[in-house]
């Protein structure tokens, strides 16, 4: 027996959530599949809005920070800049996923497009790498050939422009990131944040040449690439788990709690879970009296997914299998041979 309820209770604003206990007053547990989509729609707009806005904040920085690099030929300014760049245009891989995430399920992608994310994740990974090998080779060529770094006075500057707006895009893709659910957008805004450090070390390299110390410039530039790769190994760790249905496993430790605590479940099985995009689904095992009827045994199912939905706030939809306790003989055994 299994329940499978498309659900998601969307609580931003007033009028969501009157909307919210009419609905549960007049037609008890009835979840259309309207309300699931307008949930997705405005994460999604959420997460466009607040990619628009990191683009636009980035690249002013981006802006600001070449026209210093042109003037003055700071090396380890021209990593942080190029990496702020590369930050910037992280953007267009993730919008083209909350784009195509807003397309509804159909026979060939039956679980919708959500995974489009993921593989914006990958395309974030392989920007940071890209920029971290680029900040690298022209540290490196710097430290081959020293030059003198001028208008030092307008790096500190830029440099500190550099800090503010990656932290201020750090801030907001982390917070929206997490509020909607969005892995890739949460591994963007880490990326934003350390870029933000970065971009102060480069006052460093300000401060060396000041004291006339040629090498300070492409050393700050080797700490700018470290630091980058440092990002891309968490925002690989971050993405690889997501393409491998990861999960936190207190959120099974919940959601077996929540299995537990409904009337009539004798016990719980199997619990799994997974990420599509930015929405969690689940699969669970729940065992029931033996001699129950088909109706109650599904009424039970789906008691048992919309306590789910309750306590996981991510979850729109769970597939429950009711099993039974034993009464003699194995009701799987057909299927034993095919387990591994």
């Amino acid at each position: 027996m299994a329940g499978n309820h498309t659900h998601d209770h969307h609580h931003a604003g007033r009028w969501a959530r009157m909307r919210h206990r009419l609905a549960h007053l007049l037609v008890p547990h009835r979840h259309e599949a309207m309300d699931k989509v307008d949930s997705a729609m405005e994460t999604s707009r959420e997460g466009m809005r607040t990619l628009w806005l990191s683009l636009a904040v980035l690249g002013l920085t981006t802006v600001v920070q070449a026209v210093v690099v042109a003037l003055s030929g700071s090396v380890a300014l021209l990593g942080d800049t190029v990496h702020n760049a590369a930050d910037a245009l992280t953007a267009v891989p993730l919008g083209v996923a909350f784009v195509l995430g807003r397309r509804a399920a159909n026979r060939r992608y039956t679980y919708g497009y959500g995974r489009a994310e993921d593989l914006a994740g990958i395309a974030v990974v392989l920007t940071i790498a890209a920029s971290s090998v680029f900040a690298a080779y022209e540290a490196v060529d710097r430290l081959l050939h020293p030059r003198d770094v001028t208008h030092l006075g307008a790096v500190a500057v830029a440099a500190f422009a550099g800090f503010l707006g990656n932290e201020w895009v750090a801030r907001y893709r982390i917070r929206t990131g997490r509020r909607i659910g969005s892995a890739a957008l949460v591994a963007d805004g880490l990326h934003a944040r350390t870029d933000g450090f970065t971009s102060l070390a480069v006052l460093l390299s300000a401060g060396g040449a000041a004291l006339g110390w040629r090498l300070a410039d492409p050393l700050v530039g080797l700490f700018v690439t470290a630091a980058i790769l440092m990002v891309l190994r968490d925002a690989a760790r971050e993405v690889c788990r997501r393409l491998m249905d990861s999960v936190d496993p207190s959120l099974v430790d919940t959601a077996e709690a929540a299995l537990r605590a409904v009337d009539g479940v004798r016990g719980v099985g199997q619990v799994r879970m997974r990420w599509i995009g930015h929405a969690l689904r689940a699969e669970a095992d729940i065992v029931v009296d033996p001699d129950l009827t088909v109706v109650r045994a599904h009424g039970l199912a789906v008691a048992a997914e919309h306590a789910l939905i309750h306590a996981l706030p991510r979850l729109t939809a769970a597939t429950v299998h009711t099993d039974h306790t034993p009464t003699g003989a194995d009701p799987h055994a057909a299927l034993t041979h095919h387990c591994v």
